[in-house]
């Protein structure tokens, strides 16, 4: 039975474990009598590094026609920064006219 400790295993050795039973075809059952752990926790191992196997293809063009909808978006942003910017400095301007006009400044 168990001893009632918990080992825990580095991510390198859980690499190292389901890499030897995936690519070397290395039995579970070798691999859990030699790092002593049941078999269970290898297939668990396994089950995550399959689950997540298919990420690197996945298309990333979703991404990139995101990233150029929001560059688009910041493009139009920036325009009317500019636009507001030049009627702020207008009404600037046409104020400090009026104040001299009036003797306010």
């Amino acid at each position: 039975m168990s001893t009632g400790t918990r080992r825990s295993f580095t991510p390198q050795k859980k690499d190292e474990m389901v890499r030897r039973h995936l690519a070397d075809k290395e039995a579970v059952s070798n691999l859990a009598t030699e790092f002593q752990i049941q078999p269970s926790q290898i297939h668990a191992w396994v089950k995550v590094v399959l689950d997540q196997a298919e990420a690197p293809f996945q298309r990333q063009g979703g991404s990139r026609r995101a990233d150029e909808g929001k560059d688009r978006r910041i493009a139009q942003l920036e325009e009317k920064l500019v636009q507001k910017n030049e009627v702020i400095a207008e009404l600037m301007e046409e104020d400090v006219r009026l104040n001299k006009a009036h003797g306010g400044l």
